[in-house]
C-alpha cells in the first residue's frame, strides 16, 4: 500500500514520493524561545517525531530541521521586562525545551538552527529578493512586496481582502501595502541589531524559516510542517519569498498538526491560557502525554483536560500490563524446560499467531493513511486483547513460548515506532527497593532546602517518568508507586 499524506496546499490526500529516495528532507517551524515550552507546542513536536520515526520504519533516511527563533519582537519586550541579554533569555528556554522533549521521548532533530547564527544567508536571501523587485526598502527597513508574487495566499487560500480582514497588519503608511510583511526591521534604541545593507537591525519572522530551511535542505523541500495556525501568515509568506528567491516550489507536501485547546480556545503562549511541559509532569507520566497526543489524528484539534490525561495514563497502563503479565508467562514456562518438538500448536496458539500478522498490517495501513496514529494505537490495543485472551485461556506451555514471545515482540516495536513501550517500568519485583527511593529523596530534599527548585523538580519527574509519585506536603515527603488510574 502506498504511503499517503494531506498536503494542506492542494487539500487532498497524495502519495508520499520524495524528490530523492530514500532521502526525505524535513523542516517543522519551531518556538519563539521568549517562554517555558508549553503542551500546545509539545503536541505538534510529538506529532512530527511520530512521523519522522514511521517514515523511518519504512525505509526512509530522514534529514529533519527544527529551528528556533532566537531574536523576535517577543524576546525583545520579555528580556527588558527581566532585565537580562536577549541571548540569555533565548539560551535559558531552549534548554528548557530540550529537556522537555527529551521526558517526552522525543528524539533530537538532525539540526536545530538559531536564527541569529545564519544572519549571512537572511542578509543574501533579502538582497536578492531587492534586486529582483520582489522587495523594496523604506528608511532601513525592508519589506517583501505581496502583489509582486501572484500566488500569494495560495496556502491558506486566501484573498488580500480577507487576509486584510482578519489579520493584525503591522502599521507603517510608508509600505505599498498594508499587507506587505518585513523582511528587515531597522534596529530601535537598545535593541541587539546586526549590519546590513540597508542599516542597523534584524531580520523579520517569516524570512528566518526560507533561510534555515533552504540553508540545510536546499530549494524544494519534501515536507514543510508546523500547527495549522501558521498557515496564514507565517507559511503564505514563507512560500512567497522563497518562491521568488528560487523559482522553484518551496515544499512538496504541507503538513499542519492541529492545535491543543483549552476550554474550546487554541493554547498559547500570546493568549497566556497555556500548561509549561514542566508543570504537566509534575503531575502525569510523561509517556502518557505522549500517549494522550497519538491516541488523536494530527489533524484534528484536541481539548486538553486533566481527565482525558489521566484516561490515557490508564489506557497506556493496560499495554504495559500486558508486556509483564506475557513477560511473566514466558519466564515461568522458561521454567519448566525446552520446548516440545513434537505437536501441533494448539487452536488458541494458532489465533493468536495469525492475529499477529493482521495486526501489523492494520497498523501499517493505519499510518499509510496520512499518519493515522489513533487507529495504529486501536491496532495494538486489539493485539494487547488478544494476548490477554491467550494467557486465560492457554495453560503455561513450552510449545506456546515462539507465539507469545513473538505477540509480545510485536507490540513492543510496533508501540516504539510511536514512541511508546520502550521504556522499562520500575516497580519492586524488579528490585527497588524503599531504601533506595528514600535515598533519591534525601537528595532531593537536599536541593529544596538549598532552593535548587531546578534539581527538585528534574528528580520529581523522573521518578513519576518510572512509576513512582512524590507528594510534598505540610507534615513532609512521601511516595508510592502508580497503580492503573491513579491520579497520582
Amino acid at each position: 500500500m502506498a504511503l499517503m499524506v494531506y498536503n494542506t496546499l492542494t487539500r487532498r490526500k497524495e502519495e508520499f514520493i520524495p524528490q530523492n529516495p530514500p532521502r526525505v528532507g524535513m523542516y517543522v517551524c519551531g518556538v519563539t524561545v521568549y517562554d517555558y515550552f508549553h503542551i500546545g507546542h509539545a503536541r505538534s513536536t510529538v506529532v512530527f517525531d511520530a512521523i519522522r520515526s514511521y517514515l523511518e520504519y519504512r525505509g526512509y533516511q530522514v534529514t529533519l530541521v527544527f529551528n528556533f527563533t532566537d531574536v523576535d519582537d517577543k524576546l525583545i519586550r520579555r528580556s527588558q521586562e527581566l532585565g537580562i541579554a536577549v541571548e540569555e533569555l533565548a539560551e535559558k528556554y531552549i534548554q528548557d525545551y530540550f529537556d522537555s522533549i527529551d521526558a517526552l521521548g522525543v528524539r533530537r532533530a538532525t539540526y536545530y538552527p538559531r536564527a541569529t547564527k545564519h544572519m549571512e544567508d537572511i542578509i543574501r536571501l533579502i538582497e536578492d529578493l531587492v534586486k529582483k523587485g520582489y522587495a523594496y526598502v523604506v528608511d532601513g527597513n525592508v519589506y517583501f512586496e505581496v502583489k509582486k508574487f501572484p500566488g500569494y495566499g495560495k496556502l491558506s487560500r486566501r484573498s488580500l481582502e480577507e487576509m486584510m480582514a482578519g489579520a493584525r497588519v503591522e502599521p507603517d503608511e510608508r509600505k505599498r501595502h498594508p499587507m506587505d510583511f518585513a523582511l528587515w526591521k531597522k534596529a530601535r534604541e537598545g535593541e541587539p541589531f546586526w549590519e546590513s545593507p540597508w542599516d542597523k537591525g534584524r531580520p523579520g519572522w517569516h524570512i528566518e524559516c526560507s533561510a534555515m530551511a533552504i540553508h540545510y535542505l536546499g530549494e524544494t523541500l519534501d515536507i514543510h510542517g508546523g500547527g495549522d495556525d501558521l498557515i496564514f501568515p507565517h507559511h503564505d509568506n514563507e512560500i512567497a519569498q522563497s518562491e521568488s528567491y528560487t523559482s522553484k516550489p518551496f515544499a512538496k507536501y504541507w503538513l499542519h498538526n492541529g492545535m491543543l485547546q483549552l476550554k474550546s480556545e487554541k493554547m498559547s503562549k500570546s493568549l497566556g491560557n497555556f500548561i509549561t511541559v514542566k508543570e504537566a509532569l509534575q503531575k502525569f507520566d510523561p509517556e502518557s502525554i505522549r500517549f494522550y497526543f497519538l491516541s488523536h489524528h494530527y489533524r484534528s484539534p484536541i481539548d486538553f483536560s486533566e481527565e482525558n490525561l489521566w484516561e490515557a495514563e490508564r489506557g497506556l497502563q493496560r499495554l504495559y500490563n500486558t508486556l509483564e503479565n506475557g513477560e511473566y508467562r514466558l519466564q515461568k514456562s522458561r521454567e519448566i524446560g525446552p520446548p516440545t518438538v513434537s505437536g501441533e500448536p494448539s487452536p488458541v496458539e494458532k489465533i493468536l499467531s495469525e492475529r499477529i500478522d493482521m495486526v501489523i498490517r492494520r497498523f501499517e495501513a493505519a499510518m499509510d493513511d496520512d499518519f493515522n496514529t489513533a487507529l495504529a494505537l486501536a491496532a495494538l490495543f486489539d493485539l494487547g486483547a488478544e494476548i490477554n485472551y491467550y494467557l486465560e485461556e492457554e495453560p503455561t506451555s513450552p510449545s506456546g513460548r515462539e507465539v507469545l514471545s513473538r505477540a509480545l515482540e510485536t507490540l513492543r516495536k510496533l508501540g516504539e515506532i510511536l514512541g511508546l513501550l520502550s521504556r522499562k517500568r520500575i516497580t519492586v519485583k524488579e528490585g527497588l527497593t524503599t531504601e533506595l527511593v528514600d535515598l533519591i529523596l534525601r537528595i532531593r530534599q537536599e536541593a529544596r532546602r538549598k532552593k535548587n527548585w531546578e534539581l527538585a523538580d528534574k528528580i520529581r519527574q523522573e521518578l513519576s517518568g518510572l512509576g513512582i509519585v512524590v507528594e510534598d506536603r505540610a507534615e513532609g515527603t512521601s511516595w508510592h508507586f502508580r497503580t492503573m488510574g491513579q491520579k497520582g
